[in-house]
């Protein structure tokens, strides 16, 4: 008898010392699971890292609004109150506006020269140096191809026909459709069909074709236009408390490292793949696909250049971001230029 006691309360503390040893982490996502491309990329992120880790690396994802509405996320990660968020830096242009230039950069580099900068031009570690002061760390883990330039209820026959729309908008690009009497809204993906339906907007840009088809778009905005001169490509973000990124081992770090290239490539791939054949599914839904004409995106580019403008003038630390992205795109052109069909 005391024989058996003796081996149960050894598979009690072995059992104790297990779930010791397990790093349990809360993380937001600010895409819901069933939204196609990246909805389920947070989840796999905590997939891969379990798998890894052999269960001793416990991530649980939260889908949004559970912790926290869906892009407000910045302040409980850097607080403490949630361990990390899947999202984009673009989300959190209001702390500063300088994370858009980690999301997008209208007329901006498409995905090969953006993880070209980030990784290896200097981008990321300008992006890590901004969001250590709120105690965060970032980590790019996702990137989708070029965008829809965006949905209309009303089909948008010259310039003066934006004058007065609400239209959801993201990052930089905004304030150039602010220029043309666009009045901008920032909302969470999850929000943006409401709005549409309820003409709450009139008009919004979300992501690539199979993202906007999955959030509905279709149903109550019949025109959608080509090309994403705003987003030639969006990265995705891993935020992590840094005080918690910090209390890792270097075995953890490298799990969520591998989980976020891992994501990097899928997203990328899945984003490209599946395109086409949403295109020839909303046109059967009665979607009217058209493209900017050569003058539209000649004011928007003349717009941007003033956008830049004051946005570097405004702040230092975008002045900072843009001088280190030019000087890379700069470069890059004597390889860009030669190396790629026109």
């Amino acid at each position: 008898m005391s024989a058996a006691l003796g081996t149960l309360a050894a598979a009690a503390l072995v059992a104790t010392a297990d779930a010791q040893d397990t790093t349990r982490w809360r993380m937001h996502s600010a895409y819901a699971k069933a939204l196609p491309v990246a909805g389920n990329t947070a989840f796999k992120i905590a997939e891969t890292v379990k798998l890894l880790s052999g269960g001793k690396f416990d991530i649980r994802v939260f889908e949004p609004g559970a912790l926290v509405a869906g892009a407000q996320y910045y302040d409980a990660v850097s607080k403490g109150s949630i361990n990390a968020a899947y999202g984009s830096p673009g989300f959190n242009a209001g702390k500063n506006s300088a994370y858009n230039f980690f999301a997008a950069v209208p007329f901006g580099p498409s995905t090969g020269e953006m993880l070209a900068w980030l990784r290896y031009g200097g981008g990321l570690a300008l992006a890590r140096e901004i969001y250590a002061r709120d105690n965060l760390y970032m980590m790019p883990c996702g990137i989708l191809p070029p965008e829809s330039a965006g949905w209309f209820r009303k089909e948008i026959k010259s310039l003066e026909d934006f004058k007065g729309l609400k239209m959801r908008f993201f990052g930089l690009g905004a304030k150039v459709m602010e220029r043309f009497g666009v009045s901008p809204q920032l909302l969470a993906p999850g929000e943006v069909y409401q709005a549409l339906e309820l003409g709450t907007i009139d008009a919004a840009e979300q992501s690539v074709p199979a993202i906007d088809r999955g959030l509905g778009f279709y149903k109550v905005a019949k025109f959608n236009y080509f090309p994403g001169w705003h987003q030639p490509s969006t990265v995705q973000e891993l935020v992590i408390n840094l005080a918690n990124w910090k209390s890792l081992n270097d075995g953890q770090r490298k799990m969520i490292e591998v989980a976020c290239d891992e994501a990097t490539i899928e997203q990328y791939a899945d984003g490209e793949a599946g395109q086409f054949e949403i295109l020839k599914k909303n046109e059967a839904d009665g979607v009217k696909i058209l493209t900017y004409p050569d003058e539209f995106i000649k004011a928007f580019h003349a717009e941007w250049e003033k956008v830049i403008a004051a946005e570097i003038a405004a702040n230092p630390d975008s002045k900072k971001v843009w001088e280190s992205l030019s000087a890379f795109r700069k470069n890059y052109k004597i390889w860009g230029e030669r190396a790629y069909l026109k």
